[in-house]
């Protein structure tokens, strides 16, 4: 029973230790998935479906109109972000209420989103024109509008760290090529040609980006040599997500009734034979959401169906009908239950160094709280052979 309540203590103490360094972990990108608690679908009858993940059943319908496409969310759950290029727009609703907090209309039919969650800027665009917005994600207003040589087909923000440095990098997928800016200066840091026509984008930690195309294959391009590697031909590909814990990459083939995973490639490494692996569905799947934890997956399927995959025993364990024609799933936390009026956004050239100062606070706290455990560990530890002694001076003489 001593060594059970040790080997429970420690194992306490490391999980505590292990939440604290999450908790306190530095800026880096997110899976696109989220937290498991709600799935968000688009292009279903009521326009979104909300699925509450422990319950496995449809919980709220959100009325959204404009055959809404790519949905995001913000990182506390409370912002809902929908595009809806049938009536030329982009909504930012509270995800609690489903109640519109504000609207921009945009040229082009936007259907694709990109969210900036640490300088806080959301992007928007669409086949129809070729030009990139950025909003403000509280109030819509439009901050800045990046001009393309071509149609936009899919967009992505990552977080580049070069040396000391932080850069935010907006990836552009064009007609022929991906375009890459800086999202705080705005200046375009370069092109890189994918001949097959640039579509949907993933970015796991790290410096490969994962591009489908709209020629049926997905490529791996690293962002800082420029150089393109194709992985899977064949297909007809839609978006893609990552296992946060992996960095698998699942790309759902509509072709082929699969959901392709992808062994993650490293910059500078042999290339992996792919694929690692693949799921089958009765339908074409649309979409795909792995959740930050990378124990679940959520798949959309063309029939109107959401499929709920357990990544541990590789098994559906539930499947929830939602109706419609799903175009994009999503996973986040619950939102929270009261309003509170949305922070005023950061300036337009917002620095690195001013983002990393407003996180102070967390940081402080962190570190204390990690003091603070430090010091529990220590007193247990010398509490221990304070009791043994204790004991054995209690010990009854057998004389």
């Amino acid at each position: 029973m001593r060594t059970v309540s040790r080997r429970c203590r420690w194992f306490l103490s490391f999980l505590l230790v292990f939440t604290l360094l999450s908790m306190c972990s530095p800026l880096g990108v997110h899976a696109d998935g989220g937290a498991p608690n709600l799935a968000y679908v688009s292009g279903t009858p009521s326009g979104v479906t909300v699925i509450d993940v422990l319950q496995g059943k449809v919980t709220k319908l959100i009325s959204v109109a404009g055959d809404p496409s790519t949905i995001l969310l913000s990182l506390d759950g409370r912002f809902l972000y929908v595009t809806q290029p049938g009536l030329g727009q982009v909504s930012v609703i509270l995800a609690e209420t489903g109640r519109p907090v504000c609207t921009a209309r945009l040229p082009g039919k936007p259907a694709f989103l990109a969210l900036d969650q640490y300088s806080n800027i959301l992007y928007a665009a669409g086949s129809g024109a070729a030009l990139v917005t950025a909003l403000d994600p509280t109030t819509c207003e439009v901050r800045h509008v990046f001009k393309m040589e071509s149609s936009v087909y899919g967009l992505a923000v990552a977080v580049v760290a070069t040396g000391s440095s932080v850069t935010h990098q907006l990836l552009v997928a064009g007609t022929d090529a991906l375009t890459i800016f800086d999202d705080l200066t705005e200046q375009q840091l370069g092109k890189i040609p994918i001949p097959n026509g640039p579509q949907y984008l993933s970015l796991p930690p790290g410096e490969i980006v994962y591009v489908t195309t709209r020629q049926g294959t997905v490529d791996a391009v690293d962002i800082r040599t420029r150089a393109v590697n194709q992985l899977l031909t064949g297909g007809a590909f839609g978006p893609m997500d990552y296992n946060a814990l992996t960095d698998e990459v699942y790309v759902p083939d509509e072709k082929h009734n699969q959901l392709v995973v992808l062994t993650p490639v490293f910059a500078g490494s042999t290339l992996p034979r792919e694929p690692n692996r693949v799921i089958h569905t009765d339908t074409p799947p649309k979409s795909v959401a792995i959740t930050n934890d990378g124990l679940l997956g959520f798949i959309a399927l063309r029939g109107g169906k959401v499929l709920m995959l357990d990544l541990l025993s590789r098994q559906i364990a539930y499947s929830v009908d939602v109706g419609g024609t799903p175009h994009f799933i999503i996973t986040g936390l619950y939102p929270p239950s009261t309003y509170i009026t949305p922070p005023k956004a950061p300036a337009k050239q917002a620095s690195t160094q001013g983002m990393i100062t407003s996180n102070i606070p967390v940081v402080v706290a962190c570190v204390l709280a990690i003091v603070f455990l430090i010091l529990v560990l220590i007193l247990l530890l010398q509490r221990r052979p304070k009791q043994k002694v204790g004991r054995q001076r209690r010990r009854p003489s057998r004389h």
